[in-house]
């Protein structure tokens, strides 16, 4: 998928690993992942406590989902990202760089007072465009 980023000189920049805009060819499939959190497959929260752990287990299930409908990180165009504490904007968009490739997707982040369990500092939904084969 040909993904462009848009900028724009009246707007400020990103402060972190995100997109002003990001304009891609509406053909494929349009995938929209729920909002991905810190659980392991048995249904467990990983990581309580550890916004870097929480942030790599939210990005491989982002990573897992994508995959599973033929895709790759590289074709998820937006998140939004809900957390705890707004202070861990630093350390999530560190790890955000190893999940995704430039240009990064066009992101709003958001601190929330609670989450479904009380361990969670992240949750994560996406959009992405998978092309077809």
């Amino acid at each position: 998928m040909a993904k462009q980023q848009v900028t724009s000189e009246a707007v400020s920049s990103p402060s972190g690993h995100f997109s002003q805009a990001i304009a891609t060819q509406a053909r494929g499939r349009l995938l929209f992942l729920s909002g991905m959190t810190a659980r392991l497959p048995d249904g467990t929260v990983t990581g309580a406590g550890d916004i870097d752990a929480q942030t790599r287990r939210v990005c491989d299930n982002m990573k897992n989902l994508v995959e599973a409908a033929g895709g790759a990180m590289e074709d998820i165009v937006r998140v939004d990202v809900f957390v705890r504490n707004i202070e861990h904007f630093a350390a999530i968009h560190r790890v955000r760089r190893e999940y995704f490739p430039s240009p990064p997707p066009a992101s709003t982040l958001l601190e929330v007072s609670k989450m479904v369990h009380p361990d969670m500092l992240i949750e994560i939904n996406a959009i992405a465009v998978i092309q077809d084969m």
